[in-house]
C-alpha cells in the first residue's frame, strides 16, 4: 500500500513537472546550480589530490630533507634568516648515521627568467633562458627520484676536481638538441664550456598542465658549481634511510647530530628544519580544507534558493489542487496519506534537480579535464552521492510545510474552493 502511494506521488510530481515545465525548471534551477558546483569543485579537488598524492609517493617514504629555515607553510622570521647554513661537512656526517643509506647536499642558482638577454645555456646558435643551475654530490641519484634518458650522473672524482661536466634537464635538452643525442657535446653555460654526460627524464609535478620549471635545469658536480657560483651558500640536504619503519629513529638521530654539530644548547630550540614528504601532504590538506569550505558556501546558496523555490511551487500546487485535496479527504484519504504524497512530490522534484546538477557537474568536469591547462579533474563517487542525497534532503525539509498545509485543510472548505 505504502509503495503504491509512493509510486502515485512520484507520478503526480512528474505530471506537475510536465504540466508546468518552465515554472518547474526555474524552481529546481537553484538545486541544479548547487549540486553542479559541488560536483565540479569536488572533482577538481579530487583530481588534484590524486596528483599530489602520486607526486608525494614518487618522492619516497624513506626520505628526509633538512634546511636551515622552514620552507613549507611558514614565513621565515629575521631570526630564521640569520641562522647558520648547512654545509657539505654536515652531509658527510649524516652519511655516517647507522640507518642512512645516502645523503646529498644541493645548491642552486636561479637566474631572472624574464630579463632581456639573460641567457643561461647556449649550443650551436640555440639558447635557453631562465635555466636553474644546481650543484649536487654524486649521491643525488640515490636520494632523488631521477631517471636518466641518456648517459650517466657525475662521479665523486668529477666532483672533487671540479670537472667541466653537466647533466641537462629534459626541457633544456629538448630546446637545445631537439631530442637528439647530447652525450659528449659541449654547451656554453655562462662563462665556460661544459661537456654533457647525461640527460634527465621529465620530472613529476603535483599539478598538471604546462611545463615543469624543474625540467629546465642543468646539474653540475658540487665542486664544479662552487667554481661557477661561489656566492650561493644555501644548501638543501636530502637524506635517504633504510626502512620507513625507522622514520622516527632516523629523524631523532638527524636532529641530535645536527644540534651537536651546530652547538645548540639543550634549552634552545632547533636552528634548522627537518621535513618529510608528509609535510607537503599536510600543507595541501590545509589548502583544500579552505576550498571545501568555499565549495560548501557556494553550493549552500544555490541549494537554499532552490529549497525556497520548491517550497513556493509546492504551496502554489497545494492552492491549485485544494478542491482535489477536499475530494480525496471526502473519499477517506488520511492526513498521513496527504503528507506522504506532497512530501514525496517535493523530494522527487529536488531529486530530479539533483540528477540534472550531477549531469551538469560531470560535463563541467569533462570540459575542465580536456582543457589545455591540464587540470586533473576526477569525478568523485562520494560527492556525487552526497550531492544527490543532499538535494533529496532539501526537498524533504522544504516540502514538509506545504505537505502539512495540504494535510490539514478542512475537507468541507476545500470542496467549496473554486
Amino acid at each position: 500500500m505504502a509503495q503504491g502511494q509512493t509510486r502515485e506521488s512520484v507520478k503526480m510530481a512528474l505530471d506537475t513537472l510536465r504540466t508546468n515545465k518552465l515554472r518547474s525548471g526555474l524552481t529546481v534551477l537553484g538545486i541544479v546550480i548547487g549540486v553542479a558546483a559541488v560536483i565540479a569543485i569536488s572533482s577538481i579537488i579530487n583530481g588534484v589530490n590524486n596528483r599530489v598524492q602520486d607526486f608525494v609517493s614518487s618522492l619516497g617514504s624513506d626520505v628526509f630533507w633538512v634546511f636551515h629555515i622552514p620552507v613549507i607553510g611558514v614565513r621565515p622570521t629575521s631570526e630564521m634568516l640569520a641562522r647558520k647554513k648547512l654545509n657539505i661537512d654536515d652531509v658527510m656526517a649524516l652519511r655516517k648515521l647507522p640507518h642512512v643509506v645516502a645523503a646529498d647536499g644541493a645548491q642552486q642558482h636561479v637566474k631572472a627568467q624574464f630579463r632581456v638577454g639573460d641567457v643561461s645555456v647556449k649550443y650551436d646558435g640555440k639558447k635557453v633562458a631562465g635555466t636553474i643551475l644546481q650543484g649536487s654530490t654524486a649521491e643525488i641519484s640515490e636520494v632523488s627520484d631521477l631517471t636518466l634518458l641518456q648517459g650517466r650522473m657525475f662521479t665523486d672524482d668529477e666532483d672533487q676536481r671540479g670537472a667541466h661536466v653537466a647533466v641537462l634537464g629534459y626541457d633544456t635538452w629538448q630546446e637545445l638538441f631537439g631530442g637528439q643525442n647530447a652525450i659528449g657535446k659541449e654547451v656554453n653555460i655562462e662563462t665556460g664550456l661544459y661537456t654533457i654526460i647525461g640527460v634527465m627524464d621529465k620530472r613529476k609535478q603535483p599539478f598538471g598542465g604546462g611545463k615543469n620549471r624543474q625540467d629546465n635545469m642543468v646539474y653540475f658536480p658540487l665542486g664544479t658549481f662552487h667554481n661557477l657560483h661561489p656566492e650561493d651558500k644555501d644548501m638543501w640536504v636530502s637524506v635517504k634511510y633504510d626502512d620507513p619503519k625507522n622514520r622516527s629513529l632516523v629523524e631523532e638521530e638527524i636532529r641530535e647530530l645536527l644540534r651537536i654539530r651546530r652547538k645548540v644548547h639543550v634549552d634552545k630550540p632547533d636552528d634548522f628544519e627537518i621535513f618529510g614528504p608528509d609535510s607537503i601532504t599536510k600543507l595541501w590538506g590545509q589548502l583544500t580544507g579552505g576550498l571545501v569550505l568555499f565549495m560548501i558556501a557556494v553550493s549552500s546558496v544555490g541549494l537554499m534558493v532552490g529549497g525556497v523555490g520548491v517550497m513556493n511551487i509546492m504551496l502554489v500546487s497545494v492552492t491549485e489542487r485544494t478542491r482535489e485535496i477536499g475530494v480525496r479527504k471526502a473519499l477517506g484519504a488520511t492526513k498521513r496519506t496527504l503528507l506522504t504524497q506532497f512530501t514525496t512530490e517535493a523530494v522527487t522534484l529536488c531529486a530530479i534537480g539533483g540528477i540534472l546538477g550531477i549531469i551538469v557537474g560531470a560535463i563541467i568536469t569533462g570540459i575542465v579535464y580536456l582543457l589545455p591547462i591540464g587540470i586533473p579533474a576526477t569525478l568523485s563517487t562520494l560527492w556525487v552521492l552526497i550531492g544527490f542525497f543532499v538535494s533529496c534532503g532539501i526537498g524533504l525539509i522544504f516540502g514538509i510545510y506545504p505537505a502539512w498545509k495540504a494535510a490539514n485543510l478542512d475537507p468541507i472548505e476545500a470542496l467549496r474552493y473554486e
